[in-house]
């Protein structure tokens, strides 16, 4: 059927590494290497971020015979669009909605290269690199800006003098078969869904693995008092890819000629 064979986006070339088994221990494992969603409609469309709007509006119009000539990309544009005006607008403040969405010439990343704060790192493309680092921290490093993350595993709270940063303060815990990881104290930034966030963004992430080790899920509850209404959920996939490497970020260029414009 085309709407299946659609749907499972099958790819000649099989990844040809498998899952490497966690090891016997008091939580989940989910150290190691993982970067591109495996090759299904659903997971490709969250290769970035999705929402739960998003995915039933895709769902819907994959199942819709009227669409079986339309291209994939065509389709999964269109519940983008739909999940940005149907969900994250909805839930932006006023001060929010006025700049929504931001004009991606004004991104500093692009402007100034300057590296992204942890709300658009958690959702951006390329690997992710899980580290046990003693028996109180991991170390999350990211193929984007090749940026490291420090999420403290000892329940520390944050200092109400401690100043913010763009990665904020990131403690985690494990609930089950999940690793949760609550971040606080980060300075005023840029979102993955183009608007802003101020500094009282709170970040909620849930990271659960497959039963067969390849798939990495990421729901991360993201609540600001001064640019959401009400907190939005976004969701991620990764696949294990214990053979990929990120290499050093050193090749970024300012631009000296763009145009501005939504």
């Amino acid at each position: 059927m085309y709407v299946a064979s659609r749907r499972s986006l099958i790819i000649a070339a099989v990844l040809a590494s498998t899952a490497v088994p966690a090891a016997p221990q008091s939580h989940p494992n989910f150290e190691g290497m993982w970067s591109d969603p495996p090759f299904t409609a659903e997971d490709t469309f969250c290769a970035a971020w999705c929402t739960d709007v998003g995915l039933e509006r895709l769902t819907a119009l994959l199942d819709n015979p009227a669409n079986d000539n339309k291209p994939y990309t065509d389709l999964s544009s269109e519940a983008d669009r739909y999940q940005r005006q149907q969900y994250i607008r909805a839930r932006l403040s006023d001060a929010a909605l006025k700049k929504f969405p931001l004009d991606p010439a004004t991104d500093p990343g692009f402007l100034r290269c300057e590296p992204w704060g942890v709300a658009r790192q958690i959702a951006a493309r390329h690997q992710l690199q899980i580290r046990q680092q003693g028996r109180d921290r991991l170390d999350l490093r990211y193929g984007e800006w090749d940026a490291h993350r420090t999420v403290y595993l000892d329940g520390r709270t944050r200092p109400a003098s401690q100043p913010s940063t763009a990665m904020g303060l990131s403690v985690g815990h494990y609930e089950g078969d999940a690793l949760v990881i609550e971040t606080s104290g980060i300075s005023a930034n840029l979102t993955s869904y183009s608007s802003d966030h101020s500094d009282q963004l709170r970040i909620t992430e849930r990271y659960t693995r497959s039963t067969d080790g390849k798939r990495l899920s990421l729901s991360a509850t993201l609540e600001d008092a001064v640019t959401l209404r009400q907190p939005i959920v976004l969701k991620k996939v990764w696949s294990w890819a214990p053979k990929s490497e990120i290499a050093p970020y050193k090749d970024c260029q300012r631009p000296t000629e763009f145009s501005t414009g939504k």
